[in-house]
């Protein structure tokens, strides 16, 4: 009678473990597909969609089985589920690394696979539980509550847990794990009360997935970097996968070429690293009339930051980086460091971590104190970083104007990027503006992603900024491009005319002249006229589709 008692308390935890590892499987295999095909909203939606596809159509398929072996074919599902979702990651990054023509055939045979199986399980339940004569309320209450709980519970572990602390390979195999102890749990039960036919055999599948998944689990990691390797020409010296993005850093030592990689996009070349952020710093520190408070919004990498600390007139700095592992290796990472000049650990001043509150929101800020230069009475400019989503930073309404803003943050690939194109974005901006302050963005390619570039341009103009687009070729990257925007009263001709006339910056540069700087206003016939010309919104973003399916279509 006690074992009989049990079996409730036993299928609400199998329902509950496998609602929660289900949902964490979908997600995982959603985000795989994220960090090598780009487009999170789209590939998310894909996956997901699949997989509830399938779902439906193991539904259908199970009615058409008959009651013999339940038991068995429920343990079955497990153990599948396990193997299936452990080794999926490595499976899909090494197809595509490998066989990049049957990618899809491959990726989507999982992502079909595991919810055909996720989609077996509650059937199966429900009719293990009706054979045992409970009643249906009951039935109900363990099936879908437990699943359901379960999911919540599964996401909020992957949300605050499994991401911040493993690499996708080694979640997989975690996720798998709790598939494996739901069928050993119960075939135990079902063992110790004599239902099972041929134990053995049964016993025999627990071992064998047990041995595979514990060298999966302990190889991963190693599979993982052999199968990246794959991806770059250069080898890696450095790789996270963070709760936002997936960082690598390579390094070629015949040239000395150091590269830094999110998701697989390109973000520096060391060899022209100086090109970029001297076209996207000096023109908007020597246009600024005062450059005493500077807003940089990305850039955790510290490049724009080791650029824009260069001018003596610079009181403050604040950075906005959303991840703060970027940050970490940017003031640790001994290359980046050599790259950055120690933007975050001036030798001249103290970085210290604390925690503070910033408008009710908790954040890490890193502080370059403010002090003395040893025998002189000379300020040294202050550096607050904080790691925060940068729209949500402006959100937070800081007290704080600024008089130039350095733009720095990633190509529009994404919807959560796309918003930080925004109208609504750029009329936040302009809210913690001086009357007189400049602001730069890096823009993309106006020659490789034309009605993006032209689109980030006419939405400044829909928030009220004027605009003066600017180009140069940066090899890594090709004909690159950027704006300038102010909400004063100047005309786009009067900054352009100030600016060609520059005769010397203010600071020494390692790559930008005024004869360069003069010529990077130059534009041929029609690469200023949009095709699709858009503004981008929060409800309408544009910017993503033009960018997504209409750049780099030469290439």
């Amino acid at each position: 009678m006690k074992t009989a008692r049990l079996l409730p308390v036993l299928l609400a935890f199998c329902m509950f473990s496998t609602g929660a590892s289900g949902l964490v499987s979908e997600y995982l295999l959603a985000t795989i597909t994220t960090y090598i095909l780009g487009n999170s909203i789209e590939q998310f939606s894909l996956v997901i969609a699949s997989m509830m596809l399938m779902m439906g159509v193991s539904g259908f398929v199970q009615s058409k089985m008959t009651d013999r072996n339940l038991l068995q074919k429920f343990i079955a599902v497990e153990v599948l589920m396990a193997l299936l979702g452990g080794f999926a990651p490595l499976a899909i990054y090494a197809s595509y690394g490998y066989l990049d023509h049957y990618f899809t055939i491959i990726h989507y045979g999982f992502v079909l696979s595991i919810g055909f199986l996720i989609g077996f399980e509650i059937p199966l339940v429900m009719r293990i539980i009706e054979k045992q004569n409970i009643p249906l309320k009951t039935n109900l209450t363990i099936v879908y509550a437990m699943d359901y709980v379960g999911a919540f519970v599964g996401a909020l572990i992957w949300v605050n847990y499994l991401l911040k602390n493993f690499p996708l390979s080694e979640i997989s195999f975690i996720v798998a794990g709790f598939n494996f102890i739901v069928a050993v749990i119960t075939i135990l039960y079902f063992l110790y009360v004599k239902v099972i036919d041929r134990p053995a055999m049964q016993i025999l599948a627990l071992l064998l997935t047990a041995a595979a998944l514990l060298f999966g689990w302990t190889n991963n990691r190693d599979f993982s970097a052999l199968l990246e390797q794959k991806f770059y020409d250069d080898p890696i010296v450095y790789k996270k996968t963070t709760r936002y993005q997936h960082l690598v850093m390579t390094h070629n030592s015949k040239i000395d070429d150091t590269r830094l990689y999110i998701n697989g996009n390109t973000q520096f070349s060391s060899l022209d690293e100086g090109r970029y952020h001297d076209f996207l710093v000096h023109p908007v520190m020597t246009v600024a009339p005062a450059i005493k408070h500077v807003l940089v919004l990305g850039g955790g990498d510290g490049l724009a930051l080791r650029e824009v600390i260069k001018y003596a007139e610079v009181e403050s700095v604040t950075l906005v980086d959303l991840d703060p592992e970027m940050i970490n290796i940017a003031t640790n990472n001994q290359i980046l460091t050599a790259l950055n000049n120690h933007a975050f650990q001036h030798a001249k001043v103290n970085v210290e971590s604390i925690n503070t509150y910033v408008a009710g929101s908790k954040q890490a800020i890193y502080m370059r104190e403010v002090g003395y230069e040893a025998g002189e009475r000379e300020w040294v400019a202050s550096v607050e970083v904080f790691n925060i989503d940068a729209d949500q930073f402006l959100k937070k309404q800081p007290k704080q104007k600024w008089d130039a803003v350095v733009i720095d943050l990633p190509d529009p690939s994404s919807i959560e990027l796309s918003k930080l194109y925004s109208k609504q974005f750029y009329q936040s901006l302009r809210r913690y503006l001086t009357a007189d302050a400049y602001v730069a963005i890096q823009s993309t390619s106006p020659y490789h992603a034309k009605e993006a570039y032209l689109s980030i341009g006419e939405t400044l103009k829909a928030a009220g900024f004027k605009v003066l687009p600017y180009r140069q070729n940066i090899p890594s990257f090709g004909d690159w491009g950027y704006y300038l925007a102010w909400i004063g009263t100047r005309s786009s001709e009067a900054v352009k005319l100030q600016l060609s006339a520059l005769p010397e910056f203010k600071v020494d540069t390692g790559f930008i002249t005024p004869e360069l700087l003069a010529a990077s206003f130059a534009f041929g016939k029609g690469e200023l006229v949009a095709d699709n010309p858009c503004v981008n919104t929060l409800m309408q973003p544009c910017l993503l589709t033009n960018y997504l399916d209409r750049s780099w279509l030469l290439e």
